[in-house]
Formats: structure tokens, C-alpha cells, sequence
């Protein structure tokens, strides 16, 4: 007996399903996504209860722009919800006046999300201390770089679509994740010659 194989269904076939109104289709979609959008928010906010507060917000708006009938599908569902993610984080600092500050807390590690193959106990050690290095060097970032480092690299954007959403320019946004990297490379080769 052959077992048939079956897609699974695009963002946008969801999305039309769910509008259709197949709730379940929208838990899909929701379980497809959660982790980056959750992921982005979180080390925007450095704050649990708040990137879970607006993880909410993010869905519900979300979800009442679809039924709404005001998304117009692009194919690219994930950046539109990052798009709202970011905004909503925007807005929270900019009531409160304070910038967001990237580090891992006890109870949330970014690095705990992504998924990595089988490893030795020497090997996840090893990991660990290099995320750790490399944490450090990205929160020592200005803000503005390490903004399109972690929309780049944890959010998997692209430059368009970061420059769209930080309302800046390609050239910009491609001009500081270059002073970011450039900045990175200063502060290994300052730590190796502290260590000579």
C-alpha cells in the first residue's frame, strides 16, 4: 500500500480557509509563525509579560484585519505580521521613552528556540558559551544596528523588507547591519588584544 503525501497549505490558503470559516486554519497559521514573531517581540522588549502582551495584540490585530477584509495578500503573511510586531513595539517605547535592550533573562533564551541537531554534552557547552559571546556583542550594539541584526538574523527579514519597516532606506538599513558587523569585528579584536 502507498502512502500519499499531501502539501501542507500555504499562508494564503490558510488565511482563505479561515476566512471561509475554519477556525482551524487560523491555529495553523498561528502555530506556523508564533515562534518567530514571539522570538522578534521578546528581544525587542527584554521583558516576558510584555512581548507575550503583545504577542496578543499583534494577533488580534491580526485577526480583525482579516475579517475586516482589509489584507491584501502579497504571499508574504510572516513579514506583515513582523511588520505589525515591530510597529506595536515601536509604539510601547515610544509611550514609555525608552529604547528596547536585547539580552536572554532566565526564563526565555532566544538561542532555546532555534532548533539545532543532536549534540554532545561538550558540544552544547561550547554552543552555549558562544551564544553568550555573541548576545554580548549584539546588545553592545547602538541601537539602530542592533535593531536590523535581530530583524535580519533572528527575524529573517530582508533589507527591503526592514527598511520598510524601520521607514528607512535600503542603503540605510544595508549601511548599519555594515557598521554592525564592522563594530563586532572591533570589540573581538579589542577583547583578543586584551588577552595577549
Amino acid at each position: 500500500m502507498q502512502v500519499m503525501q499531501v502539501a501542507p497549505l500555504s499562508d494564503q490558503q490558510l488565511i482563505r480557509t479561515y476566512l471561509d470559516g475554519e477556525e482551524k486554519a487560523f491555529e495553523i497559521l498561528l502555530h506556523r509563525h508564533k515562534t518567530k514573531i514571539y522570538t522578534a517581540i521578546y528581544l525587542f522588549t527584554k521583558d516576558q509579560s510584555l512581548a507575550e502582551d503583545i504577542f496578543q495584540e499583534v494577533f488580534i490585530k491580526i485577526i480583525n484585519t482579516l475579517r475586516s477584509g482589509k489584507y491584501n495578500h502579497e504571499g508574504k503573511f510572516l513579514q506583515w505580521a513582523m511588520r505589525i510586531a515591530h510597529n506595536l513595539c515601536i509604539d510601547y517605547f515610544r509611550r514609555n521613552k525608552r529604547r528596547p535592550h536585547v539580552s536572554p533573562t532566565e526564563e526565555f533564551d532566544i538561542f532555546n528556540v532555534l532548533s539545532l541537531s543532536d549534540e554532545s554534552a561538550e558540544q552544547k557547552i561550547m554552543r552555549s558559551q558562544s551564544h553568550d559571546r555573541v548576545r554580548r556583542l549584539v546588545d553592545a550594539l547602538p541601537p539602530e544596528q542592533r535593531e536590523v541584526v535581530i530583524l535580519r538574523h533572528y527575524a529573517d527579514m530582508s533589507f527591503k523588507e526592514i527598511a520598510q519597516l524601520t521607514r528607512v532606506s535600503i542603503n540605510t538599513a544595508l549601511g548599519r547591519m555594515r557598521y554592525a558587523l564592522i563594530n563586532i569585528r572591533r570589540m573581538v579584536d579589542e577583547k583578543e588584544m586584551m588577552l595577549q
